[in-house]
C-alpha cells in the first residue's frame, strides 16, 4: 500500500517499479504482486462544493499533524494544487475523481484502491453523501475504464 498524502502521484511510480524489480531479482513473479493506493478523497456534485466542504476539515487535520511533525501550515493554494488533475487529492465531482483514480491506475497498475473520505472531523452526512457518490457513480466509471476489454 502506498499512502499518497502529498505531492504528485507520478513521483511515487519509481517506488512501485523498485518493488516489482526487487521481487523479480528475488525470484518472485512481479505479476503476482499486489499494489494498493491510499488517497484522501471527497466527492460532491460540483468541484467548488467539494473543495469548499473539504478544505476546512482537511487543512485543520493536516495542520494538526504538521505541528507534530514539523511541517508548515497548509495554505489554500497548496490544497487547490492538490485537487488539480496531477495533484494528490481526489477531491471534486464523480467524473473528476474517477479520472484521477484511472490516471493513478495507469501509473501504478494497482489492484487495490482505498479512498479515505473521513479525514478530520467531516460531518457524518457529508461523509455519507461522498460515500454514496463513490459507490453509485465513481466506482462504476472506474471499473469500466480499467477492466480489460474482452473480445467476443
Amino acid at each position: 500500500m502506498i499512502a499518497i498524502i502529498g505531492g504528485q502521484p507520478a513521483r511515487f511510480a519509481p517506488l512501485v517499479e523498485l518493488y516489482r524489480e526487487s521481487a523479480k531479482r528475488a525470484g518472485a513473479d512481479p505479476q503476482g504482486l499486489r499494489v494498493g493506493i491510499n488517497s484522501h478523497m471527497y466527492i460532491a456534485e460540483t468541484s467548488a462544493q467539494a473543495r469548499a466542504e473539504f478544505y476546512p476539515v482537511y487543512s485543520a487535520m493536516m495542520n494538526r499533524i504538521g505541528r507534530e511533525r514539523g511541517w508548515p501550515p497548509m495554505t489554500r493554494a497548496q490544497f487547490d494544487a492538490g485537487c488539480e488533475p496531477e495533484g494528490h487529492l481526489l477531491v471534486g465531482t464523480p467524473e473528476e475523481v474517477a479520472a484521477k483514480i484511472v490516471a493513478q491506475h495507469e501509473l501504478f497498475e494497482n489492484d487495490r484502491f482505498l479512498g479515505h473520505i473521513s479525514v478530520g472531523v467531516l460531518a457524518h452526512e457529508l461523509a455519507m453523501r461522498a460515500s454514496e457518490l463513490y459507490a453509485r457513480e465513481v466506482a462504476p466509471m472506474v471499473r469500466t475504464r480499467v477492466q480489460p476489454q474482452v473480445e467476443s
